[in-house]
């Protein structure tokens, strides 16, 4: 069943409502049952005590030895003994000048009776018990009854207990808003932190309570998830500079080009050249970029089963412009991929390997456990150890100046490896003897569907 107003309650008003709910469904059985069994407990020790004395009384009528007034014990005050007819023969103090105590009397086979009884002049009832004092169909019966305690003929048992129910799940419910405020403090202390935090500071982080329970485990989720925008501010701000930096070299250039030609009109033809070549660095700036925002992103681009060996095949165009290439390509090597994007990953790779490269360029691909693994290896030189990561970082130059003169824009590397780590492969960078070696992983593809065999 739906409570609507009870879901727009706070977690602890929540809880605090279930364990008060608990303790009533707990409470008021056990009220219930303990004022039932208080008041059967309650009569039937009247009733065995009322037995007793009427016993005793009975085996002094068989010996003629019955004292007068008959005392009271065990706290049974009305005691009579009654001939047939109703008369009252004896009895003690309290019930003398008492008519009979009860109505009812024993049949002969059946010697011991209970009763309740309120007939007494002031209108209290009394419980107690009939015992016939011999078989003789004429004999004496013998009454022994006790007031009953008020709280039997009251509500009063039944008040006092339901007082006791209240009270204890008023403590119940304040227990429980009480641990359970202790319990999401720290998520209150969070959640004020978090309310806090802006991109504009995303040093700070949330208060983590000791222990490792769930909250706990929360706390460091959101510091780890905080830190992780921090980085991608950081970077989308560093990129954003960069990238401002990148587009002003050529802009500047295409503007100082076009002066020049409106000052020195001969010179229009070389002005109008270099700033085309200008505009084409722009372009390609801006295509590559274009191009890693979409990578990864959630556009219509499926995976379909690619292999490796024609996918290198068909990159591998002979060009006077590129390196001798040396090719180890083990067919039937199959990867998952969106297959543009892979091409243009391992394209860049290739023209690294061209610019950079002295006398050739090594291509090889193997299938390692479950992984492809495609290697662009040149004989140019190194790349320090510091450096071997920072060379995927987007606008990242070893050599600024050659490189851009050999038509880098700088992001080529990192096209590669977001391709690659989009499609959960890795690129790396591995020292070789003789220059330095590009070792792109990606998962093998499983096995073809039926239907595709």
């Amino acid at each position: 069943m739906s409570l609507p107003w009870l879901r727009t309650r706070s977690i602890r008003a929540r809880l605090t409502l279930v364990a008060v709910a608990i303790a009533l469904l707990i409470l008021i059985p056990v009220g219930v049952g303990g004022n039932l069994i208080t008041r059967r407990l309650v009569i039937d020790n009247i009733f065995e005590a009322s037995q007793n004395v009427a016993s005793q009384v009975s085996a002094q009528i068989r010996t003629g030895l019955v004292p007068s007034p008959i005392p009271i014990r065990d706290g049974i005050s009305y005691v009579q003994v009654v001939a047939p007819g109703g008369r009252v023969i004896e009895s003690s103090n309290p019930a003398r000048d008492l008519p009979p105590v009860t109505a009812v009397w024993p049949a002969p086979d059946n010697r011991i009776i209970r009763f309740t009884s309120c007939m007494l002049p002031d209108k209290n009832c009394v419980y107690g018990v009939g015992i016939r004092a011999t078989t003789d169909p004429n004999s004496e019966v013998v009454y022994a009854a006790r007031e009953a305690p008020s709280f039997l003929t009251t509500r009063s048992l039944a008040l006092a207990i339901a007082v006791q129910v209240a009270l204890l799940t008023a403590l119940v419910g304040w227990l429980a808003w009480r641990i359970t405020g202790r319990a999401l403090h720290p998520v209150e202390d969070i959640t004020n932190e978090l309310a806090e935090i802006t991109a504009r500071d995303l040093t700070r982080r949330v208060p983590v309570p000791a222990g490792d329970d769930e909250i706990a485990r929360l706390a460091r989720t959101a510091n780890a998830t905080l830190g992780r925008m921090q980085r991608a501010v950081e970077q989308q701000r560093q990129f954003a500079a960069d990238a401002s930096h990148e587009l002003r070299t050529p802009i500047a250039g295409i503007r100082a080009q076009l002066e020049s030609g409106r000052l020195h009109v001969e010179d229009m033809p070389e002005a109008i050249e270099a700033a085309l070549r200008d505009t084409d660095r722009l372009e390609a700036i801006c295509t590559d970029l274009l191009f890693l925002a979409r990578v990864g992103s959630a556009e219509a681009n499926v995976k379909e089963r690619v292999d490796l060996a024609g996918l290198v095949g068909a990159r591998l165009k002979p060009s006077s412009e590129r390196m001798p290439r040396k090719l180890r390509l083990e067919p039937g090597v199959v990867v998952e991929a969106i297959e543009p994007q892979l091409a243009r990953a391992f394209g860049e790779l290739l023209d690294n390997a061209d610019r950079h490269a002295a006398s050739e360029v090594t291509v090889s691909l193997a299938a390692d456990g479950d992984e492809a693994v495609l290697t662009v290896q040149n004989d140019g030189e190194g790349i320090p150890e510091a450096d071997r990561e920072r060379i995927f970082e987007r606008f990242t130059r070893l050599d600024t100046a050659r490189s851009r003169m050999r038509g880098g824009t700088g992001l080529g590397l990192a096209i590669a490896r977001e391709v690659v780590e989009a499609h959960l492969g890795t690129v790396t960078v591995e020292p070789v003897p003789n220059g330095v070696s590009f070792v792109m992983r990606l998962p093998l593809a499983g096995p073809p569907p039926p239907e595709d065999r």
